[in-house]
């Protein structure tokens, strides 16, 4: 049967939805308010102002979270692989180029794009590695 041809209970009024609606919206938002006021009896106090930095907060506060944000969000860095592709046959940086001149050395890119198609990261690469080291993590 069709949900528009139902028989509507005619113990449940109008009345009494409203009612049980209001009484639900009356428990939400009085939890939501004791809720809310866990979450700020428990928050942490806030740290005492610098006056010597002229920061809202010691100097000491600013640059732990400074290290501690550079060192989980740029030490990851330097060990991702850089070319994805690396090692398979879809790889389009793996297209090295060679000339040969008379009877000089040949010269190719290979020197060049050879660490990015091996599947380096970059603190693997032969320049940029050692500059690296500076980045934290």
């Amino acid at each position: 049967m069709a949900r528009h041809a139902a028989r509507k209970n005619p113990t449940t009024t109008h009345g009494t939805r409203r009612a049980l609606l209001r009484a639900g919206l009356t428990v939400t938002a009085a939890g939501a308010v004791v809720g809310a006021g866990a979450v700020t009896a428990s928050a942490a106090p806030a740290p005492a102002p610098d006056a010597a930095s002229g920061l809202g907060m010691p100097v000491q506060v600013v640059t732990q979270a400074l290290t501690a944000s550079t060192t989980h969000g740029l030490g990851p860095v330097k060990n991702l692989q850089l070319d994805p592709l690396a090692g398979t046959g879809a790889d389009p940086l793996d297209n090295a180029v060679g000339a040969q001149l008379a009877d000089f050395k040949p010269v190719s890119t290979a020197l060049l794009t050879g660490p990015i198609t091996s599947g380096s990261s970059l603190s693997e690469l032969p320049l940029v590695g050692t500059a690296t080291g500076v980045l934290p993590g």
